[in-house]
């Protein structure tokens, strides 16, 4: 397909309504949670999602690591993948890849154009969201991937990616999070993740809770594999770089598999990926597929780090279950040295809770509180002033509005053998990444 010069695809992406940024157009209308908008993008564009098997993953937290590590796995298999993952860190074309290469500008605005013109004769209002999703979907049909691993943005009976039928769903796990959208309990938000389950599926539950669990009963999977009874890790253990874990699937035992992932939580997304690749091959997978893929395996933003004297590190713990893993593993892997905490949330996140769970009680260097660059930020100030309610000294504290200001602060305040942990807000975590490896 053509695309005309004069046709603007991130100008026109950016009119639209985003619920990721609260970006509102001027005459824009929403109503209640629908599928009609993607459904009808999808008809239009000739049903591209029906054109590939897809692996459907949803939960709380560690849902893009779990696409990383089945990307992996499956590539290493030999099949075609595409990823669908969401939010970006840096560029809105990571989104969408295919054997791990994100989609190129002149391909993504020919996907884009091809949904500005359904918008046009039919007259849908799509968002933000479900353009880029109907995007994404019919650039993995175009280029006929074998299987697309389908991240959901949020939620899962509502949301934009439900209009694919994953022959495997994953449910990673669940907290609290986004209450506005999904409801105060966990109780309703696993009934929001329990709409990606379609009849005759196989439904890989990496929740534990068994009040929780039986939300899943009766949504039609006809084999439901839970983690820790039908699968699991039964060691974890630090090494240099990673994890050396032993994974058990209904189909096999791998033992002494190196991941090539920080941060002992990490080890369940990949037992969880693995019974996943596993359901949708209908077979165990080779143990040297296995250790390739995990030893390859790279989750940008999920306790990476990026800058060595100081030791920087980058985790986007946006919520108080992904705060509480985090400092996990700052506890056993990186417990020496002063350490300068670099936080920036977003409005809904409630900061005395975020900080007390990333342990600012036993901080030992300074606490750098910056708005992520987001119309959601949350003013650092009031960051600032949840630490100082939690016992932290004003003059340990510096607030500053620009990530580049927070990265400048926290390097001159931190000694060579120190450690820089840039987190909260995925926004923070991805304009830091960008000034610090570019």
């Amino acid at each position: 397909m053509s695309v005309p010069g004069s046709f603007d695809g991130p100008g026109w992406l950016r009119s639209h309504v985003n619920m990721e940024s609260i970006n509102v157009p001027a005459g824009s209308r929403r109503g209640p949670p629908t599928l009609a908008r993607i459904s009808t993008l999808m008809q239009y564009l000739g049903s591209p999602e029906t054109e590939f098997p897809a692996i459907h993953i949803t939960g709380t937290n560690g849902k893009t690591t779990t696409v990383r590590v089945l990307t992996e796995l499956l590539g290493a298999l030999g099949f075609k993948v595409g990823a669908y993952t969401s939010p970006d860190l840096e560029r809105v074309n990571e989104r969408m890849a295919i054997d791990g290469v994100a989609i190129d500008d002149d391909a993504f605005a020919e996907m884009l154009y091809a949904v500005s013109l359904v918008e046009q004769s039919v007259g849908v209002d799509p968002s933000y969201f479900d353009i880029v999703t109907a995007a994404a979907f019919r650039w993995f049909a175009d280029e006929a991937v074998d299987v697309a691993v389908v991240e959901v943005g949020m939620g899962g009976t509502w949301d934009a990616t439900n209009v694919v039928d994953g022959r495997v769903a994953v449910v990673t796990n669940v907290s609290i999070d986004h209450v506005e959208y999904l409801g105060p309990t966990r109780e309703e938000i696993a009934k929001e993740k329990a709409g990606i389950v379609k009849p005759g599926s196989t439904l890989v539950l990496g929740e534990t809770d068994p009040g929780i669990q039986s939300i899943f009963d009766g949504h039609g999977a006809a084999r439901v594999l839970v983690r820790n009874v039908d699968f699991g890790v039964s060691r974890n253990i630090l090494a240099v770089g990673g994890r050396l874990v032993d994974i058990r699937t209904p189909a096999a035992e791998y033992p002494d598999v190196f991941l090539s992932l920080h941060g002992a939580h990490q080890a369940d997304n990949a037992a969880i990926a693995l019974a996943a690749a596993e359901s949708f091959v209908g077979a165990p997978l080779p143990f040297d597929v296995v250790a390739e893929a995990l030893a390859n395996v790279q989750s940008p933003g999920r306790l990476e780090i990026v800058g060595r004297r100081p030791l920087i590190l980058l985790d986007g713990a946006h919520n108080v279950a992904g705060a509480l893993a985090l400092r996990a593993a700052l506890d056993e892997e990186w417990s020496e040295g002063p350490r300068t905490l670099v936080v920036g949330l977003l409005r809904e996140k409630e900061p005395h809770e975020i900080l007390t769970a990333l342990g600012i009680d036993a901080l030992d260097g300074p606490l750098v509180c910056c708005r992520p660059p987001s119309p959601r930020g949350l003013d650092p100030a009031l960051v600032a002033k949840a630490a100082v309610d939690l016992g932290l000294a004003e003059e340990r504290i510096e607030i500053v509005d620009r990530v580049e200001d927070a990265v400048s602060a926290a390097l001159l305040a931190t000694p060579p053998e120190g450690q820089i942990v840039v987190t909260g807000s995925l926004y923070l975590v991805g304009a830091a990444r960008s000034l610090l490896i570019s």
